[in-house]
């Protein structure tokens, strides 16, 4: 009971201090910007969900941020802070990315990725091909009020064994038929050559679909349909929460 407890306290401690260090990249991140007077665009969100289907096993909160450097520099980074049981967990990327041709829809990528437990983190270079902004599918996608991007993260140092590598595809659509405040935004990564136990996808899926709306302001109601493939139950959750955007 005392060891449970124990566990149950330190994992709760890595939580606060990985909110406290990703934080502390974004106030670096801000700082920065700030100092160098720049006027490009970027983002921060804070999303709160007080109904989760499953409330023993999903996040309760995240943060994201992105922010477009300029010289084809981007960043994009998130925080998810969740539950395992009694167990408070966090699940955290910093993604740098760099388009050297202006004129082209890829980016070369590095993925910074930090979480709960021993021997999780990861690292990963990659590419990222922005098929909503290539010159052959531009009409379609702009048809549909779709963003879309894929992210080949080649490359992955950590602690397994075998040659893992993962596709990242990333989403979002608009609807100004319906109404300006809507969006449905989203991700889904896809994980090969994993040594996984026995009675895992050979390929599990890990994603979100958000389904937003604008109250006022910055001010969101949002939805998440969420997949995990890898738990052995409730795969598929719904969170219903409310977001909190700043922009410049």
């Amino acid at each position: 009971m005392v060891k449970d407890l124990a566990s149950i306290r330190q994992m709760q401690f890595q939580s606060i201090a990985a909110f406290k260090n990703y934080t502390v990249l974004l106030k670096g991140i801000l700082a920065a910007l700030f100092l160098s007077g720049s006027a490009h665009a970027g983002m921060l969100d804070f999303n709160y969900y007080p109904y989760r289907s499953n409330t023993t096993w999903d996040k309760w909160a995240a943060m994201n941020a992105a922010h477009n450097f300029g010289s084809g520099l981007s960043f994009f980074g998130l925080l998810n802070l969740g539950d395992i049981g009694p167990k408070n967990v966090y699940y955290s990327e910093s993604n740098f990315r760099w388009a050297p041709d202006k004129n082209l829809p890829l980016e070369l990528t590095v993925q910074l990725n930090f979480r709960s437990g021993k021997q999780n983190d990861r690292y990963r270079l990659g590419v990222r091909w922005h098929l909503s902004r290539t010159k052959a599918f531009k009409p379609f996608f702009e048809a549909l009020n779709l963003a879309y991007a894929v992210n080949l993260h080649a490359v992955q140092f950590d602690h397994e064994d075998p040659y893992v590598w993962q596709l990242e595809h990333t989403f979002n659509m608009k609807f100004p038929a319906i109404s300006d405040r809507l969006y449905l935004g989203g991700f889904w990564d896809q994980t090969f050559n994993q040594n996984l136990p026995a009675g895992f996808p050979a390929r599990p899926i890990i994603g979100k679909a958000q389904l937003g709306y604008r109250i006022v302001d910055n001010f969101f109601a949002v939805a998440d349909f969420r997949v995990n493939e890898y738990r052995r139950s409730d795969v598929m959750t719904l969170g219903l929460g409310v977001q909190y955007k700043f922009l410049w």
